[in-house]
Protein backbone atom coordinates (compact mmCIF):
# COMPACT_ATOMS: atom_id res chain seq x y z
CA UNK A 1 0.00 0.00 0.00
CA UNK A 2 1.31 3.43 -0.91
CA UNK A 3 1.74 5.51 2.24
CA UNK A 4 0.42 9.07 2.40
CA UNK A 5 2.93 11.78 1.65
CA UNK A 6 3.75 14.73 3.84
CA UNK A 7 0.46 16.57 4.11
CA UNK A 8 0.56 20.11 5.45
CA UNK A 9 -2.19 20.96 7.93
CA UNK A 10 -5.01 23.20 6.85
CA UNK A 11 -4.54 26.95 7.17
CA UNK A 12 -6.83 27.00 10.16
CA UNK A 13 -4.65 24.49 11.95
CA UNK A 14 -1.47 26.37 11.03
CA UNK A 15 -2.84 29.59 12.49
CA UNK A 16 -3.91 27.93 15.71
CA UNK A 17 -2.15 29.53 18.72
CA UNK A 18 -0.72 26.10 19.53
CA UNK A 19 1.55 26.23 16.48
CA UNK A 20 3.63 28.97 18.07
CA UNK A 21 3.98 26.80 21.15
CA UNK A 22 5.04 23.91 18.92
CA UNK A 23 7.82 25.94 17.32
CA UNK A 24 9.01 27.23 20.70
CA UNK A 25 8.99 23.68 22.09
CA UNK A 26 10.93 22.43 19.09
CA UNK A 27 13.51 25.21 19.36
CA UNK A 28 13.93 25.11 23.13
CA UNK A 29 14.13 21.35 23.16
CA UNK A 30 16.80 21.03 20.49
CA UNK A 31 18.76 23.92 22.01
CA UNK A 32 18.92 22.09 25.33
CA UNK A 33 19.63 18.72 23.76
CA UNK A 34 22.48 20.08 21.64
CA UNK A 35 23.84 22.13 24.54
CA UNK A 36 24.25 18.86 26.42
CA UNK A 37 25.71 17.05 23.45
CA UNK A 38 28.17 19.78 22.52
CA UNK A 39 29.37 20.21 26.07
CA UNK A 40 30.73 16.72 25.63
CA UNK A 41 32.18 17.58 22.23
CA UNK A 42 34.01 20.63 23.58
CA UNK A 43 35.19 18.87 26.72
CA UNK A 44 36.43 15.91 24.64
CA UNK A 45 38.97 18.20 23.03
CA UNK A 46 40.14 20.33 25.95
CA UNK A 47 39.29 18.60 29.27
CA UNK A 48 38.57 14.87 29.05
CA UNK A 49 42.01 13.74 27.81
CA UNK A 50 43.56 14.89 31.10
CA UNK A 51 40.67 14.19 33.48
CA UNK A 52 39.63 10.73 32.31
CA UNK A 53 42.60 9.34 30.37
CA UNK A 54 45.63 10.46 32.37
CA UNK A 55 48.74 12.42 31.40
CA UNK A 56 51.11 9.69 30.17
CA UNK A 57 50.78 10.47 26.45
CA UNK A 58 48.76 13.57 25.43
CA UNK A 59 48.28 12.37 21.83
CA UNK A 60 46.98 8.97 22.89
CA UNK A 61 44.75 10.57 25.52
CA UNK A 62 43.29 12.94 22.92
CA UNK A 63 42.67 10.08 20.49
CA UNK A 64 40.93 8.05 23.22
CA UNK A 65 38.84 11.07 24.18
CA UNK A 66 37.72 11.60 20.59
CA UNK A 67 37.02 7.86 20.31
CA UNK A 68 34.66 8.21 23.28
CA UNK A 69 33.09 11.16 21.51
CA UNK A 70 32.59 8.92 18.46
CA UNK A 71 30.88 6.25 20.60
CA UNK A 72 27.96 8.64 21.05
CA UNK A 73 27.45 8.68 17.29
CA UNK A 74 27.50 4.87 17.19
CA UNK A 75 24.71 4.93 19.77
CA UNK A 76 22.63 7.53 17.95
CA UNK A 77 21.33 5.16 15.21
CA UNK A 78 20.12 2.86 18.00
CA UNK A 79 18.25 5.81 19.47
CA UNK A 80 16.94 6.72 16.04
CA UNK A 81 15.62 3.19 15.49
CA UNK A 82 14.16 2.87 18.98
CA UNK A 83 12.48 6.26 19.19
CA UNK A 84 11.75 6.33 15.46
CA UNK A 85 9.75 3.13 15.94
CA UNK A 86 7.93 4.64 18.90
CA UNK A 87 7.40 7.93 17.08
CA UNK A 88 5.92 6.21 14.00
CA UNK A 89 3.81 3.86 16.10
CA UNK A 90 2.76 5.92 19.14
CA UNK A 91 3.48 9.54 18.20
CA UNK A 92 6.11 12.25 18.01
CA UNK A 93 5.21 13.96 21.31
CA UNK A 94 5.93 10.99 23.60
CA UNK A 95 9.44 10.46 22.27
CA UNK A 96 10.41 14.11 22.70
CA UNK A 97 9.63 14.09 26.41
CA UNK A 98 11.58 10.88 27.07
CA UNK A 99 14.64 11.85 25.01
CA UNK A 100 15.02 15.22 26.70
CA UNK A 101 14.90 13.70 30.19
CA UNK A 102 17.44 11.01 29.23
CA UNK A 103 19.90 13.50 27.81
CA UNK A 104 19.71 15.82 30.82
CA UNK A 105 20.26 13.08 33.38
CA UNK A 106 23.19 11.49 31.52
CA UNK A 107 24.87 14.87 31.02
CA UNK A 108 24.53 15.80 34.70
CA UNK A 109 25.99 12.44 35.74
CA UNK A 110 29.02 13.06 33.51
CA UNK A 111 29.57 16.27 35.46
CA UNK A 112 29.58 14.29 38.70
CA UNK A 113 31.81 11.45 37.45
CA UNK A 114 35.16 11.05 39.30
CA UNK A 115 38.30 11.30 37.19
CA UNK A 116 41.09 8.87 36.33
CA UNK A 117 43.15 9.94 39.35
CA UNK A 118 40.30 8.87 41.67
CA UNK A 119 38.89 5.64 40.23
CA UNK A 120 41.37 4.66 37.53
CA UNK A 121 40.08 2.66 34.57
CA UNK A 122 36.48 2.95 35.78
CA UNK A 123 36.51 6.65 34.92
CA UNK A 124 36.70 6.18 31.13
CA UNK A 125 34.46 3.08 31.31
CA UNK A 126 31.66 4.97 33.05
CA UNK A 127 32.20 7.93 30.74
CA UNK A 128 31.59 5.67 27.75
CA UNK A 129 28.40 4.26 29.32
CA UNK A 130 27.00 7.73 29.95
CA UNK A 131 28.04 8.82 26.47
CA UNK A 132 26.08 5.89 25.02
CA UNK A 133 22.94 6.90 26.96
CA UNK A 134 23.39 10.47 25.79
CA UNK A 135 23.80 9.31 22.19
CA UNK A 136 20.69 7.12 22.29
CA UNK A 137 18.63 10.03 23.59
CA UNK A 138 19.91 12.53 21.02
CA UNK A 139 19.44 9.90 18.32
CA UNK A 140 15.72 9.94 18.98
CA UNK A 141 15.41 13.66 19.62
CA UNK A 142 16.29 15.15 16.25
CA UNK A 143 13.69 13.42 14.09
CA UNK A 144 10.87 14.17 16.50
CA UNK A 145 11.80 17.81 16.90
CA UNK A 146 11.95 18.33 13.13
CA UNK A 147 8.65 16.56 12.53
CA UNK A 148 6.96 18.55 15.27
CA UNK A 149 7.70 21.66 13.21
CA UNK A 150 7.43 20.30 9.65
CA UNK A 151 4.14 18.47 10.17
CA UNK A 152 2.52 21.62 11.55
CA UNK A 153 3.85 23.84 8.73
CA UNK A 154 1.41 25.78 6.48
CA UNK A 155 1.74 25.46 2.69
CA UNK A 156 4.81 27.18 1.26
CA UNK A 157 6.58 27.50 4.61
CA UNK A 158 7.63 23.94 5.27
CA UNK A 159 11.32 24.74 4.85
CA UNK A 160 11.20 27.68 7.24
CA UNK A 161 9.33 25.70 9.87
CA UNK A 162 11.60 22.69 9.46
CA UNK A 163 14.66 24.87 9.93
CA UNK A 164 13.42 26.08 13.33
CA UNK A 165 14.74 23.12 15.36
CA UNK A 166 18.04 23.40 13.47
CA UNK A 167 18.48 26.87 14.97
CA UNK A 168 18.69 25.07 18.28
CA UNK A 169 21.87 23.37 17.13
CA UNK A 170 23.67 26.70 16.72
CA UNK A 171 22.25 28.07 19.95
CA UNK A 172 23.16 24.88 21.82
CA UNK A 173 26.72 25.05 20.53
CA UNK A 174 26.92 28.74 21.47
CA UNK A 175 25.66 27.99 24.98
CA UNK A 176 28.07 25.08 25.41
CA UNK A 177 31.20 26.84 24.18
CA UNK A 178 30.05 30.10 25.78
CA UNK A 179 29.68 28.38 29.15
CA UNK A 180 33.19 26.98 28.90
CA UNK A 181 34.56 30.34 27.78
CA UNK A 182 32.90 32.08 30.74
CA UNK A 183 34.10 29.51 33.26
CA UNK A 184 37.60 29.58 31.76
CA UNK A 185 37.75 33.36 32.04
CA UNK A 186 36.82 33.50 35.75
CA UNK A 187 39.12 30.72 37.00
CA UNK A 188 42.62 29.47 36.32
CA UNK A 189 43.38 26.38 34.23
CA UNK A 190 43.89 24.15 37.26
CA UNK A 191 40.50 25.00 38.77
CA UNK A 192 38.74 24.74 35.41
CA UNK A 193 40.22 21.30 34.66
CA UNK A 194 39.65 20.06 38.20
CA UNK A 195 36.04 21.10 38.81
CA UNK A 196 35.02 24.20 36.84
CA UNK A 197 33.94 22.33 33.70
CA UNK A 198 31.58 20.23 35.82
CA UNK A 199 29.37 23.24 36.54
CA UNK A 200 28.28 23.45 32.90
CA UNK A 201 27.35 19.75 32.84
CA UNK A 202 25.36 19.69 36.08
CA UNK A 203 23.56 22.92 35.09
CA UNK A 204 21.93 20.95 32.30
CA UNK A 205 19.29 19.70 34.73
CA UNK A 206 17.88 23.20 35.18
CA UNK A 207 17.61 23.71 31.43
CA UNK A 208 15.95 20.33 30.96
CA UNK A 209 13.25 21.12 33.52
CA UNK A 210 12.38 24.28 31.60
CA UNK A 211 12.22 22.35 28.33
CA UNK A 212 10.02 19.61 29.76
CA UNK A 213 7.48 22.15 31.02
CA UNK A 214 7.15 23.57 27.51
CA UNK A 215 7.01 20.22 25.72
CA UNK A 216 4.31 18.84 27.99
CA UNK A 217 1.93 21.49 26.58
CA UNK A 218 2.38 20.35 22.95
CA UNK A 219 -0.25 18.30 21.08
CA UNK A 220 0.47 15.54 18.59
CA UNK A 221 1.15 16.64 14.99
CA UNK A 222 -1.80 16.88 12.55
CA UNK A 223 -0.04 14.62 10.00
CA UNK A 224 0.43 11.77 12.47
CA UNK A 225 -3.12 12.17 13.81
CA UNK A 226 -4.42 11.65 10.27
CA UNK A 227 -2.36 8.46 9.94
CA UNK A 228 -3.92 7.22 13.18
CA UNK A 229 -7.44 8.17 12.08
CA UNK A 230 -7.06 6.22 8.83
CA UNK A 231 -5.55 3.22 10.65
CA UNK A 232 -2.38 3.47 8.52
CA UNK A 233 0.19 3.28 11.33
CA UNK A 234 3.18 1.20 10.23
CA UNK A 235 3.58 -2.12 12.01
CA UNK A 236 7.38 -2.27 11.68
CA UNK A 237 8.51 1.09 10.22
CA UNK A 238 12.15 0.14 9.59
CA UNK A 239 11.10 -2.87 7.49
CA UNK A 240 8.79 -0.70 5.40
CA UNK A 241 11.59 1.83 4.78
CA UNK A 242 13.78 -0.88 3.22
CA UNK A 243 10.93 -2.58 1.34
CA UNK A 244 9.65 0.59 -0.33
CA UNK A 245 11.90 1.35 -3.39
CA UNK A 246 11.57 5.19 -3.30
CA UNK A 247 12.26 5.26 0.44
CA UNK A 248 15.19 2.88 0.08
CA UNK A 249 16.71 4.97 -2.70
CA UNK A 250 16.23 8.22 -0.81
CA UNK A 251 17.76 6.67 2.29
CA UNK A 252 20.92 5.99 0.30
CA UNK A 253 21.13 9.53 -1.06
CA UNK A 254 20.48 11.16 2.30
CA UNK A 255 23.10 8.98 3.98
CA UNK A 256 25.63 10.32 1.48
CA UNK A 257 24.36 13.89 1.82
CA UNK A 258 24.95 13.66 5.55
CA UNK A 259 28.71 13.24 5.05
CA UNK A 260 29.64 16.86 4.33
CA UNK A 261 27.15 18.32 6.82
CA UNK A 262 28.36 16.16 9.70
CA UNK A 263 32.04 16.40 8.83
CA UNK A 264 31.81 20.16 8.41
CA UNK A 265 30.24 20.79 11.79
CA UNK A 266 32.61 18.53 13.67
CA UNK A 267 35.59 20.09 11.93
CA UNK A 268 34.79 23.74 12.61
CA UNK A 269 32.81 23.29 15.83
CA UNK A 270 34.85 20.55 17.54
CA UNK A 271 38.17 19.70 15.88
CA UNK A 272 39.13 23.35 15.29
CA UNK A 273 39.29 23.85 19.05
CA UNK A 274 41.88 21.13 19.51
CA UNK A 275 43.80 22.07 16.36
CA UNK A 276 44.16 25.77 17.17
CA UNK A 277 44.95 25.22 20.86
CA UNK A 278 47.14 22.09 20.68
CA UNK A 279 48.79 22.32 17.25
CA UNK A 280 48.80 26.06 16.53
CA UNK A 281 49.33 27.09 20.17
CA UNK A 282 46.48 29.58 20.65
CA UNK A 283 44.89 30.34 24.00
CA UNK A 284 41.72 28.35 24.66
CA UNK A 285 39.32 31.14 25.66
CA UNK A 286 39.61 33.34 22.52
CA UNK A 287 39.00 30.28 20.33
CA UNK A 288 35.94 29.34 22.39
CA UNK A 289 34.64 32.88 21.93
CA UNK A 290 35.25 32.66 18.16
CA UNK A 291 33.35 29.36 17.96
CA UNK A 292 30.51 30.88 20.00
CA UNK A 293 30.22 33.85 17.62
CA UNK A 294 30.30 31.55 14.58
CA UNK A 295 27.58 29.38 16.15
CA UNK A 296 25.35 32.44 16.60
CA UNK A 297 25.89 33.35 12.94
CA UNK A 298 24.97 29.78 12.01
CA UNK A 299 21.78 30.09 14.04
CA UNK A 300 20.88 33.21 12.02
CA UNK A 301 21.69 31.60 8.64
CA UNK A 302 19.63 28.44 9.27
CA UNK A 303 16.14 30.01 8.99
CA UNK A 304 17.30 31.94 5.92
CA UNK A 305 18.38 28.65 4.35
CA UNK A 306 15.05 27.06 5.25
CA UNK A 307 13.07 29.89 3.69
CA UNK A 308 15.35 29.90 0.63
CA UNK A 309 14.67 26.20 0.25
CA UNK A 310 10.95 26.97 0.03
CA UNK A 311 11.76 29.01 -3.07
CA UNK A 312 14.46 27.10 -4.96
CA UNK A 313 14.38 23.63 -3.37
CA UNK A 314 16.07 22.09 -0.32
CA UNK A 315 18.57 20.07 -2.34
CA UNK A 316 19.87 23.13 -4.18
CA UNK A 317 20.42 25.11 -0.98
CA UNK A 318 22.17 22.12 0.58
CA UNK A 319 24.40 21.78 -2.49
CA UNK A 320 25.30 25.49 -2.33
CA UNK A 321 26.46 24.98 1.26
CA UNK A 322 28.60 22.06 0.08
CA UNK A 323 30.09 24.24 -2.66
CA UNK A 324 31.11 26.87 -0.10
CA UNK A 325 32.82 24.12 1.92
CA UNK A 326 34.63 22.77 -1.15
CA UNK A 327 35.89 26.19 -2.24
CA UNK A 328 36.79 27.39 1.23
CA UNK A 329 38.33 24.41 3.02
CA UNK A 330 41.96 24.94 1.92
CA UNK A 331 41.98 28.71 2.63
CA UNK A 332 40.21 27.96 5.92
CA UNK A 333 42.96 25.64 7.19
CA UNK A 334 45.56 28.17 6.10
CA UNK A 335 43.72 30.77 8.14
CA UNK A 336 43.56 28.55 11.23
CA UNK A 337 47.30 28.00 10.92
CA UNK A 338 48.04 31.72 11.30
CA UNK A 339 47.07 31.59 14.97
CA UNK A 340 45.61 35.11 14.68
CA UNK A 341 42.34 35.30 16.57
CA UNK A 342 40.65 37.65 14.07
CA UNK A 343 41.59 35.44 11.12
CA UNK A 344 40.45 32.33 13.00
CA UNK A 345 37.18 34.07 13.82
CA UNK A 346 36.57 34.94 10.16
CA UNK A 347 37.32 31.35 9.12
CA UNK A 348 34.87 29.92 11.65
CA UNK A 349 32.13 32.41 10.74
CA UNK A 350 32.52 31.56 7.03
CA UNK A 351 32.73 27.78 7.41
CA UNK A 352 30.63 27.06 10.49
CA UNK A 353 28.30 30.03 10.28
CA UNK A 354 27.62 30.24 6.54
CA UNK A 355 28.62 26.98 4.84
CA UNK A 356 27.34 24.70 7.58
CA UNK A 357 24.35 26.98 8.24
CA UNK A 358 23.16 26.55 4.65
CA UNK A 359 23.40 22.75 4.70
CA UNK A 360 21.87 22.45 8.16
CA UNK A 361 18.99 24.79 7.39
CA UNK A 362 18.03 22.86 4.26
CA UNK A 363 18.73 19.39 5.61
CA UNK A 364 15.88 18.91 8.09
CA UNK A 365 13.01 19.47 5.66
CA UNK A 366 14.88 17.69 2.84
CA UNK A 367 15.21 14.57 4.98
CA UNK A 368 11.57 14.78 6.13
CA UNK A 369 10.09 15.14 2.64
CA UNK A 370 11.79 12.10 1.12
CA UNK A 371 9.94 9.63 3.40
CA UNK A 372 6.17 9.00 3.76
CA UNK A 373 4.35 10.03 6.95
CA UNK A 374 3.87 6.50 8.30
CA UNK A 375 7.64 5.76 8.30
CA UNK A 376 9.05 9.29 8.25
CA UNK A 377 10.41 9.38 11.82
CA UNK A 378 12.29 6.11 11.30
CA UNK A 379 13.51 6.92 7.78
CA UNK A 380 14.91 10.35 8.51
CA UNK A 381 16.42 9.14 11.79
CA UNK A 382 18.21 6.32 9.95
CA UNK A 383 19.59 8.84 7.46
CA UNK A 384 20.64 11.47 9.98
CA UNK A 385 21.86 9.26 12.80
CA UNK A 386 23.21 6.44 10.64
CA UNK A 387 25.13 8.91 8.52
CA UNK A 388 26.37 10.55 11.68
CA UNK A 389 28.52 7.52 12.50
CA UNK A 390 30.98 8.15 9.71
CA UNK A 391 30.13 11.78 8.91
CA UNK A 392 30.24 13.23 12.42
CA UNK A 393 31.45 10.89 15.10
CA UNK A 394 34.72 9.87 13.48
CA UNK A 395 35.61 13.24 11.96
CA UNK A 396 37.75 14.57 14.87
CA UNK A 397 39.45 11.17 15.12
CA UNK A 398 40.09 10.99 11.36
CA UNK A 399 41.42 14.54 11.16
CA UNK A 400 43.67 14.02 14.19
CA UNK A 401 45.08 10.84 12.61
CA UNK A 402 45.61 12.60 9.26
CA UNK A 403 47.48 15.41 10.99
CA UNK A 404 49.67 12.92 12.83
CA UNK A 405 50.38 11.03 9.60
CA UNK A 406 51.51 14.21 7.82
CA UNK A 407 53.55 15.67 10.66
CA UNK A 408 50.98 18.35 11.46
CA UNK A 409 50.27 19.43 7.88
CA UNK A 410 46.53 20.09 7.39
CA UNK A 411 46.31 19.54 3.63
CA UNK A 412 45.39 15.86 3.70
CA UNK A 413 42.65 16.67 6.20
CA UNK A 414 41.41 19.45 3.92
CA UNK A 415 41.34 17.03 0.97
CA UNK A 416 39.14 14.67 3.00
CA UNK A 417 36.61 17.47 3.55
CA UNK A 418 36.75 18.47 -0.11
CA UNK A 419 35.80 14.93 -1.14
CA UNK A 420 32.94 14.91 1.36
CA UNK A 421 31.62 18.22 0.00
CA UNK A 422 31.55 17.00 -3.61
CA UNK A 423 29.88 13.65 -2.82
CA UNK A 424 27.26 15.19 -0.52
CA UNK A 425 26.38 18.02 -2.86
CA UNK A 426 25.60 15.55 -5.66
CA UNK A 427 23.64 13.27 -3.31
CA UNK A 428 21.44 16.11 -2.03
CA UNK A 429 20.46 16.97 -5.60
CA UNK A 430 19.53 13.34 -6.30
CA UNK A 431 17.20 12.86 -3.30
CA UNK A 432 13.57 13.34 -4.41
CA UNK A 433 10.59 14.47 -2.27
CA UNK A 434 7.96 11.73 -2.43
CA UNK A 435 5.06 14.01 -3.32
CA UNK A 436 6.86 14.76 -6.59
CA UNK A 437 7.17 11.11 -7.61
Amino acid sequence: MTAPTLAAPQQAEAKHPGVRTVLVASLIGTTIEWYDFFLFATAAGIVFPTVFYGNDDPTVATLLSFATFAVGFLARPLGGLLFGHIGDRVGRRTTLIVTMAMTGVSTALIGLLPGHDSIGIWAPVLLVVLRILQGVAVGGEWGGAVLLAVEYAPPGRRGLFGATPQVGLGLGLALGTGAFALLGSVMDDEAFTSWGWRIAFVSSLVLVLVGLVVRLTVLETPAFRRVQEHAEVARVPVVEVFRDPPSRRNLGWTLLARWAEGASFNTWGVFALTYTVTTVGMDRTPVLVAVTVAALVEAAVVPFAGAWGDRIGRGRVFAIGCAVLALGVFPAFAGLGTGHVVVVGIVLVAMLGISYGLTSGAESTLFAEVFPTRTRYTGMSLAFQGGGIYASGFTPLILTALLAATGGSPWLAASYLLLAAVVSGVAALRARPLEHL
